[in-house]
């Protein structure tokens, strides 16, 4: 049907019509409208074009600047230090468990790993509970050295500020500086200390003393049991160290008086147990009463490869660590706060500075279930709470690697020389000294080293030379470290030293979420902000006031002797405790392995 046009359209003549037509189809071939016949554009055309052209500036101007702001956000984003998670900082009652592997390197954890899968028939892809969790990696220098020892380590994880090596929570101006877990129980959290070694021993002294030297333990005991500044700061004390409680006339002291803690403690309302019996009579932390001190060896509770054989006497880090737990979240179900516990594998650092590969391997996996039953309180605990991890420094210069001879090395270590080791280089030596004190002829010392050998490292094959350097009464290198050294060899594990390293270790944590800060890599100062941050507390005001007490001053008219009177006579002039040390030709200086002193600076004679 044609289509009406309307009554009043105007109407086109035939040649308007086909001038119209030829344009449009010009239009269609070129893009461009054209204009035939010599017509000029009018007002309106031009006002289009006008409309048209500032539009088209206008969407430009808006996408130009739409990409600059994107991409100045992203350059914000990318260099804006993120503090915490999506979730944001946590908010309300909170616990905190912090755990320091003494000594423990990343090729600790290879060395292990690859043992575990051995001994227990585990794949490839079998891993520890640690290397599920690492978060980032932690630089380790003090402020005196690029190789730091516990002490400093310490002072930069329980302070946040770095320290020279020997400090016990002091600055390098011999000033004590406020701890975390001091700040902690100033803010009504409760707090606990478990180790594997000394309480008195430099990590868990660096959260609840100060001294200027790490060697002062007479005088950390008294500390840590409520002789401080603050008065008592710690509810729960479990490890060893004794010794450093006991009056010098009594059998198993170590002190250099005859003052008795342990009385002194529970006068100031400690609980004291000493003993498997007394652990045991805590029922896992159901029948406990704060605080509590528990001090279950002379000195330091023996390695794990020993200690498993003696269960009944001592008890693990494990179980020292479920039953703190399980104390401290009953002491606080009823409490505004939480708590706040430092747990220490203490004596990796020992294997790592005897050289021992099996003890080493034996503390790693003991902390790793350690660590695994503080995931499990977490997860099943109604608080939250977080757990952070890392390590002091690295002990000993591990390598799994190690070429026994002039011909090219190679490509193997052996994880299988280790799992025939029933007990420590340590034992060893200690059960050879207290035999050729009964037998002195060389035959039958000979003899039993052969069978100690056999019994405890899994050694059989050891050459004469080997015999001789274990019962050469004149030999530098003590038995302890041969026995460790005939392991090493065997397995073709490599150490660089006896003492620390400087490389970075690892930082572990419960989840990234609860402890986003410490992704990446950090100063280990940074590790000691965050604990802080994450309870919130105030160690500067912890630190102001210690300062500013009558235990400490720094008034000209009072003399050194009086002012670092309870942190222990200060350093001499000639010791560093700021800037690096520089090369002075000493490549060719040798340093004994005997002797009374502390010669590696970890509180042990090694």
């Amino acid at each position: 049907m044609p289509r009406e046009e309307p009554l009043l359209a105007p109407r086109q003549s035939s040649e308007q019509s086909s001038i119209r037509n030829a344009e449009e189809e010009d239009a269609l071939l070129t893009g461009e409208r054209t204009h035939r016949g010599g017509s000029r554009r009018g007002w309106g055309f031009w006002r289009e074009v006008g409309l048209f052209s500032w539009a088209l500036i206008a969407t430009v101007a808006v996408i130009i600047l739409a990409i600059v702001y994107q991409r100045e956000s992203s350059w914000i984003q990318s260099h804006k230090k993120e503090t915490w998670g999506p979730g944001g900082k946590p908010t309300g009652k909170r616990n905190l468990i912090f755990m320091v592997s003494d000594g423990m390197g990343p090729t600790s954890l290879t060395m292990t790993r690859s043992f575990k899968q051995l001994t227990q028939g585990l794949p490839a892809d079998e891993v520890l509970v640690l290397d599920r969790h690492i978060l980032g990696t932690s630089r380790t220098r003090s402020s005196s050295s690029l190789v730091t020892d516990s002490a400093a380590g310490a002072t930069a994880f329980s302070c946040g500020f770095k320290s020279y090596n020997g400090a016990i929570s002091v600055l390098p101006d011999h000033s004590p500086c406020g701890t975390v877990l001091e700040a902690a129980s100033l803010a009504g959290y409760k707090t606990g200390l478990v180790v594997t070694t000394r309480i008195t021993d430099a990590t868990p002294a660096c959260f609840a003393s100060h001294a200027n030297l790490r060697q002062y333990e007479d005088q950390i005991a008294e500390q840590e049991i409520g002789e401080h500044p603050l008065g008592r700061v710690v509810d729960l004390i479990m490890g060893g160290g004794r010794c450093h409680f006991l009056p010098n006339t009594t059998d198993g002291s170590c002190r250099g008086d005859d003052r008795d803690l342990v009385a002194v403690a529970k006068e100031k309302g400690f609980s004291y147990i000493d003993d498997r019996k007394g652990f045991d009579s805590l029922n896992g932390g159901t029948e406990a009463k704060l605080p509590l001190l528990g001090l279950f060896a002379e000195k330091d509770i023996p390695y794990e490869l020993d200690r498993r054989t003696q269960n009944d006497v001592y008890p693990s880090l494990e179980e020292m660590a479920r039953t703190a737990l399980k104390i401290l979240s009953h002491a606080t179900e009823d409490s505004d706060q939480g708590f706040f516990l430092m747990i220490e594998g203490s004596r990796i650092d020992h294997a790592g500075h005897g050289n021992d590969p099996a003890a080493q391997v034996n503390e790693v996996l003991a902390y790793d279930k350690a660590f695994a039953a503080v995931l499990e309180f977490l997860n099943d605990d109604s608080t939250p709470g977080v757990l952070v991890a890392t390590s002091d420094h690295e002990t000993g210069g591990l390598a799994v690697a190690r070429q026994l001879h002039d011909t090219y090395p190679e490509y193997l270590w052996l994880p299988g020389v280790l799992a025939n080791v029933s007990h420590s280089s340590e034992y060893a030596a200690q059960k050879l000294q207290d035999y050729r004190r009964q037998k002195t002829d060389k035959p039958s010392q000979e003899a039993y080293t052969r069978d100690l050998l056999k019994k405890s490292l899994g050694i059989e094959d050891a050459s004469q030379q080997e015999i001789d350097a274990l019962l050469d009464p004149n030999n530098p290198i003590i038995p302890s470290y041969v026995f460790a050294d005939m392991v090493s060899r065997r397995a073709q594990i490599g150490w660089s030293t006896h003492g620390h390293s400087g490389v970075d270790v690892n930082i572990y944590a419960s989840s990234s979420r609860d402890a986003w800060p410490l992704q990446g890599n950090h100063e280990n100062t940074e590790i000691g902000a965050f604990l802080a941050d994450y309870l919130d507390l105030d160690v500067s005001a912890v630190t102001k006031r210690l300062q500013n007490s009558e235990f400490w001053t720094a008034a000209e008219s009072i003399s050194v002797s009086e002012s670092f009177n309870w942190l222990g006579n200060p350093l001499g002039d000639d010791v560093r405790t700021d800037g690096l040390d520089t090369y002075h030709g000493d490549f060719k200086r040798k340093r004994g392995f005997s002797g009374d002193a502390d010669e590696c600076g970890c509180g042990g004679v090694h």
